[in-house]
C-alpha cells in the first residue's frame, strides 16, 4: 500500500529481523501503550536544527482531490546540519499530484536573501529500495539551498495539487512531529460543510474551527515539549508519542468498504489460476494443507515487487495478471492468493495491517497505518503472509504478530496471534586435549517459524562464507582454528532445520592453568544471544516488541586424562511469570555436561516497562550465568 506521503515520522525504522542481522554477521564476518512521563527528560529532540515554522494547509473538495500548501523556516543551528538539512525533498505522485508552486532562499543572519535558481530545483525519480524494486511513478523535488551555514536559516513554501484521490470522495492524513525544537507547527484541513472531519490527536492542541461560505476549517496546533530517546527494539513512535490522524471516514468499517470497492473484482480466478490451485493442491486431503501449499506456492514463486502506479497505492492488480507477470506488491500477493484459495473452496479475505513497528490503530482510520496487506482465511482462523518469502505459510513474519488488522470483506477489526513456535535446541561436543587444543562438534536443530528463515540464510549464504564460518566463530572468541560448515537439508520441511559444523580450536584452553574454559558459546543465536537482545536498555519507558521462545542448549566438555577440574558453577533456577532460566552443571569424572534452558512466554507480543522492571533483574542474573567458567588446570609432570 501507498504510505502516507506526509506522515513527518520521528523515526522511521527499517524492520530488520534479529535472525537474519544475527546470520549476516556470522556468515560473513568476524497493545495499550505506556505514555511518557509528563516530566520526562528531554534525551530525544536534535539540537542541531530549530524548525521555527511549519504550517500545512489542506483545502478538500468533495470528490476527495485537495490544494495542500507548506511553509516552512528552518534555523541552522550546528554545523553537522548544514549537510543533513541543506536539501530538502517534496515527494509526489505525478499520476496523482502536481506540484504547482515553488519558493525558497537561503537567509542569512544579516536579512540577506540568497535564493534558489531553477537549476538548484530538480525533479527526479524517487530512488527504490535496496531490498524491494519499485515500478512506481512516485517523484521528488529536490531543493538544492546554497551558500548554507550555521544561524542560517532555510525558508520555502510550496503547493502541491491533488487532482485525483486515492479514495474518491475521501480524505485521510497522518502527522507527527519531527525530534527537533518545534517553535510554530500547524496543520489546517479546510473541506466542505457536509463533509466531516473526524480526529484522534495526542500533543496536538485543536484550535476553534472556523465556518465560511458552506465550508469548515479544523486546526490543530502541535503541543512542544520533550521528547525521550527512542529505545532499543521499542514500538513506533505513533503507538504513544503526539501525532495527529485525521479522516473523513467515520469508522474502519467505512474504511474497509473503500478498499473493497476498488479490490473486490481483481480477485476473481481465471481458468489458469483455478488448474493451477487445483494442481498444487491435488494430493492434500486437508484444507489448511491446501491453504498452506498454496501460500507457499505464491511465496516461492511471486516476486515482491513494489508497483505503484497512479492509484496503484491502493488498488491491486487482477490476480490473472500478477500470476502472469510472477511479480506483485503485497496487495497483488494478497489478491492472487486470495484468487487461489477461493478456486479450492477456501473463501478469504485481504486483511490490511502495519508492516512495521506499529501495533496501535488511531480512532481514525488512515493509510498512515495500514502500509500492508496479508490475507485471512476465516474458516480456518489462519493469517498468510505470503511476502514474507524466508517465512513458510502457517507462520507469520514477527513484525506481524499481535496486531490489529482490518478484515476488508466483513469491515470488522481483528488480531493477529500474539506468538507462534519458536524453539532451537543446540548440542555442542568439546574434546580438550592436555595441551589445550579441542575438537569441537554442535549441532543446532531449530523447530518452527525460524526454521526456514535460517534456511533461506544459509541457503543465500556465499560458499565462501560458509567454508571460513568455523574459522570466524572461533575467532569472536579469542581463538584459532578451522572447521567443515554443514548446511543439512536446504529442501527440508518448513517447519525443521538442522544445520552444524565440526572442526578444531587450536588454543581453546590457556594451559597449564589454572584457566577458565567458557560454558557458553552463542552458535546462530542461542541463549546468551537472546539474553543480550533483552539487555540493550538499563531502564524502559516505552512499550517495546518481546517475541516468546524457547531456547535449549546442552554442552559436554570432555577434558583429557591430565587435565584437572578444579572448579565446576554452581546450578542456577530462575523463574518470573512468563520468564524461566535453569542452568545444570554436572561432572562425572572428566566429563562436565552444561544444560541451560531459557524459555520466554508472554501473553502479549508487546511488553511494557513494568514487565521490562520485573524481567531485567533475572536477566542480569542470566547473564552472570553465562559468563561462568569451567577451572582446569594441568597435571604436573
Amino acid at each position: 500500500m501507498e504510505t502516507t506521503r506526509r506522515t513527518r515520522m520521528a523515526a522511521r525504522r527499517a524492520s530488520a529481523t534479529i535472525l537474519t542481522l544475527m546470520l549476516t554477521l556470522v556468515l560473513t564476518s568476524a497493545p495499550a501503550a505506556a505514555s511518557l512521563p509528563a516530566q520526562a527528560a528531554d534525551t530525544g529532540t536534535d539540537p542541531s536544527m530549530v524548525i521555527e515554522k511549519l504550517h500545512q494547509s489542506y483545502v478538500v473538495n468533495r470528490d476527495g482531490s485537495y490544494l495542500m500548501t507548506d511553509e516552512q523556516v528552518r534555523r541552522i543551528v550546528l554545523e553537522r546540519a548544514v549537510p543533513e538539512q541543506s536539501q530538502i525533498t517534496i515527494s509526489y505522485n505525478k499520476s496523482l499530484d502536481e506540484i504547482v508552486a515553488i519558493s525558497a532562499y537561503t537567509e542569512k543572519p544579516d536579512g540577506r536573501r540568497v535564493p534558489l535558481g531553477a537549476e538548484q530545483i530538480k525533479d527526479q525519480q524517487e530512488a527504490a529500495s535496496a531490498d524491494a524494486p519499485l515500478f512506481q511513478d512516485t517523484r521528488v523535488k529536490v531543493l538544492v539551498f546554497p551558500d548554507v551555514a550555521v544561524g542560517d536559516r532555510l525558508v520555502f513554501q510550496y503547493q502541491m495539487q491533488r487532482h485525483t484521490a486515492l479514495f474518491p470522495g475521501q480524505f485521510e492524513d497522518l502527522s507527527t512531529g519531527s525530534f527537533f525544537r518545534n517553535d510554530d507547527f500547524l496543520l489546517s484541513y479546510d473541506l466542505p460543510d457536509d463533509m466531516p472531519l473526524y480526529a484522534d490527536a495526542d500533543g496536538f492542541e485543536a484550535l476553534p474551527d472556523e465556518h465560511a461560505h458552506g465550508r469548515k476549517r479544523y486546526q490543530w496546533r502541535y503541543v512542544a515539549g520533550p521528547n525521550a530517546r527512542i529505545e532499543s527494539g521499542a514500538v513506533n513512535y505513533l503507538d504513544y508519542g503526539k501525532r495527529l490522524a485525521v479522516s473523513t471516514f467515520a469508522d474502519y468499517a467505512a474504511f474497509a468498504r473503500a478498499y473493497q470497492a476498488r479490490a473486490r473484482d481483481k480477485a476473481l480466478p481465471d481458468a489458469a489460476i483455478t488448474a493451477l490451485a487445483l494442481r498444487l493442491t491435488a494430493d492434500t486431503p486437508d484444507m489448511r494443507g491446501k491453504a498452506l501449499a498454496l501460500a507457499n506456492w505464491v511465496r516461492r514463486h511471486i516476486r515482491y515487487v513494489g508497483v505503484y502506479i497512479g492509484p496503484g497505492g491502493v488498488v491491486p492488480h487482477p490476480a490473472p495478471d500478477v500470476l502472469a507477470q510472477r511479480y506483485g506488491d503485497c496487495k497483488d500477493h494478497a489478491v492472487l492468493l486470495e484468487a487461489l484459495l477461493g478456486a479450492v473452496g477456501l473463501p478469504s479475505t485481504a486483511a490490511l495491517i502495519n508492516g512495521a513497528d506499529v501495533y496501535r490503530l488511531p480512532a481514525v482510520p488512515t493509510l498512515g497505518v495500514f502500509s500492508h496487506v496479508i490475507n485471512y482465511v476465516p474458516s480456518l482462523g489462519l493469517f498468510l503472509d505470503s511476502t514474507a518469502d524466508s517465512v513458510a505459510a502457517g507462520f507469520l513474519p514477527g513484525q506481524d504478530l499481535g496486531k490489529p488488522v482490518l478484515l476488508v470483506e466483513s469491515g470488522a477489526l481483528s488480531r493477529t496471534p500474539e506468538s507462534q513456535a519458536d524453539v532451537s535446541r543446540n548440542r555442542l561436543r568439546f574434546d580438550v586435549a592436555s595441551g589445550g587444543s579441542s575438537q569441537l562438534h554442535i549441532t543446532k536443530v531449530i523447530i518452527g517459524t525460524q526454521a526456514e528463515p535460517f534456511r533461506q540464510a544459509v541457503r543465500d549464504a556465499k560458499q565462501a562464507d560458509r567454508e571460513r564460518y568455523v574459522e570466524r566463530l572461533l575467532q569472536g572468541y579469542g581463538q584459532r582454528g578451522a572447521g567443515q560448515f554443514d548446511p543439512g537439508r536446504l529442501d527440508g520441511p518448513d517447519d525443521e532445520y538442522q544445520m552444524g559444523f565440526s572442526g578444531l580450536s587450536e588454543d581453546f584452553a590457556n594451559l597449564p592453568g589454572p584457566t577458565g574454559v567458557r560454558t557458553s558459546y552463542d552458535v546462530w543465536g542461542s541463549v546468551g544471544y537472546k539474553v543480550s537482545a533483552y539487555l540493550d536498555e538499563k531502564t524502559r519507558l516505552q512499550d517495546f516488541a518481546c517475541p516468546g521462545f524457547d531456547e535449549e542448549e546442552q554442552a559436554d566438555f570432555h577434558f583429557a586424562a591430565g587435565l584437572r577440574i578444579l572448579a565446576v558453577p554452581r546450578q542456577l533456577n530462575l523463574r518470573d511469570g512468563a520468564l524461566a532460566y535453569q542452568a545444570d552443571y554436572v561432572r562425572k569424572g572428566n566429563l562436565v555436561t552444561v544444560r541451560r534452558h531459557l524459555r520466554f512466554a508472554p501473553p502479549r507480543a508487546v511488553c511494557t516497562p513494568d514487565d521490562y522492571l520485573r524481567m531485567r533483574p533475572l536477566l542480569e542474573r542470566m547473564r552472570r550465568d553465562l559468563k561462568n567458567q569451567i577451572i582446569i588446570e594441568a597435571d604436573a609432570r
